[in-house]
């Protein structure tokens, strides 16, 4: 008997010291595990049985799963924003607050998602933006300070972590499986109201609306030189959302994480039918790089280029009528060391069919540098394929040759170009152009009433042929004049002065 009870004794020792490093060991490294290695240990230790209700209208098990896990976003800012505002804020004004209508101190609020035990919650950037203080509000009425871990613009995403272990946490999905017509939930917190839970289907994916481009003044001529390209690609969804719900959960039926609810479009500021999120797979690469590094590592591909359709292709000579005309490619980067080249057509990414910038641009916000991306095209009308290495933001800024002057007064003009055909330049009787492919709303072309279709023969005395000769022509101006000659689109000459500064 007593050389059975060392045994078992001896047993039990040995079996808690193995218990115990190991518990040690998953301590030490669990930092340093994805979201999606610790959502693995956790819905493996903690699992739910959810059948997915797809045909079947009944969500209660799904946002039962969800509804602990999605919490409340109270902000504070000190000082009081500007009277005009800018056009970021006035567009999520009535969405998430309007925290720039009121006087010093001044409180917004949204919604955010916990996707890991350990504190780390999915928000809006939108929401956390230039707060002073973030207040943090568990369904279960616990609350938190919250610290910003990272924040970025280009997505709309931020991350913030609070100092608690054992929380509730959502399940992420897989956004690329979703399917248009498919039932989802939006959760989060409108009105400033408790919890609250609606349903929907979605409408489309790969949107591109042009939010963030026109919130922020970004350039929209594709994945070129510039460090601040925004990539939108949004899940559309007419599950009802409102002002308070920036930063919720969009839901599959199987209460799996597919979206992070960004922006409605609508008239009044109110729900109107149609809500957009960031899909889920864009958001993990995003999400574990503010974890790890605490900025986004952003691939470059080094290419400007047009979207297809069929005024485009009409416009630049081309049969094609799905696709990205490359406008220009960035020297030494890595679509020019892949063989891409002025002309050809990007039909493909993965595999897969590009109908959008969107289609490229999500797939590549993905990426890091040095990652490989595969890429179908078309040149001479033949099929082509390559892979292009991706690379950083510093050496794609290196190859590029436009000054931020230049940068900052194109953002400022609010168009994209095109190169013109030469069956144009022989109808006019020209020797250069380019044809203005998009206007946005806001800048100096939406302004001056400048059409889409007009084309631009040269700025400020320079002949413009392609995107790098507008950043040139913007230089050689003086106290920020710019002076446009060009083509309408009814074939009569026109002038246009205006100053940028």
């Amino acid at each position: 008997m007593k050389k059975v009870g060392i045994t078992l004794i001896t047993a039990f020792v040995g079996g808690a010291v193995a218990v115990g490093s190991y518990k040690l060991i998953e301590n030490k490294y669990a930092d340093s595990r994805t979201f999606e290695e610790q959502q693995k240990v956790y819905f493996a230790n903690n699992p739910q049985n959810i059948i997915s209700s797809a045909g079947d209208a009944d969500f209660v098990q799904a946002a039962a799963a969800v509804t602990p896990a999605v919490v409340h976003i109270t902000t504070t800012y000190t000082g009081q924003k500007g009277a005009e505002g800018d056009a970021f804020e006035d567009m999520f004004n009535d969405f998430f607050g309007g925290r720039g209508m009121q006087r010093s101190p001044v409180k917004a609020s949204g919604s955010g998602v916990i996707i890991s035990d350990d504190g780390y919650i999915v928000t809006n950037n939108h929401v956390v933006e230039d707060a002073t203080k973030i207040d943090i509000v568990l369904p279960d009425k616990r609350s938190f300070q919250a610290k910003i871990i990272g924040r970025d613009p280009n997505t709309d995403l931020a991350l913030i972590k609070v100092n608690a272990n054992g929380l509730p946490i959502v399940k992420l999905g897989n956004s690329d499986v979703v399917q248009v017509g498919e039932w989802v939930l939006a959760v989060g917190y409108p009105f400033t109201l408790n919890t609250t839970v609606t349903a929907g289907i979605v409408s489309a994916k790969g949107r591109n609306i042009g939010i963030l481009n026109q919130s922020r003044n970004y350039p929209t001529r594709g994945q070129g030189a510039q460090a601040s390209t925004a990539i939108e690609s949004f899940i559309q969804t007419d599950a009802a959302i409102n002002r308070g719900n920036s930063g919720g959960a969009l839901v599959n039926t199987k209460g799996e994480l597919i979206g992070i609810n960004a922006a409605i479009a609508s008239q009044s500021g109110n729900y109107e039918g149609y809500g957009f999120a960031i899909p889920i797979n864009l958001a993990k690469k995003i999400l574990n790089d503010f974890k790890e590094y605490g900025t986004v590592k952003r691939g470059y591909l080094g290419v400007s280029y047009t979207d297809l359709d069929a005024e485009n292709a009409k416009t630049l000579g081309v049969k094609q009528y799905n696709g990205l005309y490359v406008n220009d490619v960035v020297g030494k980067s890595g679509a020019e060391e892949a063989g891409l080249k002025k002309g050809d057509i990007i039909t493909k990414v993965e595999g897969s069919n590009i109908y959008s910038s969107s289609d490229l641009l999500e797939r590549v916000g993905r990426l890091r540098p040095g990652d490989k991306i595969a890429l179908t095209y078309l040149r001479d009308g033949k099929e082509r394929s390559t892979t292009v290495t991706l690379k950083g933001e510093d050496s794609v800024k290196t190859a590029s040759n436009s000054s931020r002057s230049a940068e900052e007064l194109y953002n400022k003009m609010g168009a994209s170009f095109a190169p013109v055909s030469a069956e144009q330049k022989r109808r006019y009787g020209i020797t250069s152009g380019v044809v203005v492919t998009e206007v946005r709303s806001g800048g100096f072309f939406d302004q001056f009433d400048i059409p889409r279709g007009t084309i631009i023969t040269t700025i400020n005395g320079n002949p413009i042929n392609k995107a790098d000769d507008i950043d040139t022509a913007l230089e050689a101006g003086k106290d920020d004049m710019v002076r446009i000659n060009g083509i309408a689109p009814d074939g009569s000459r026109v002038s246009y002065n205006f100053q940028a500064g």
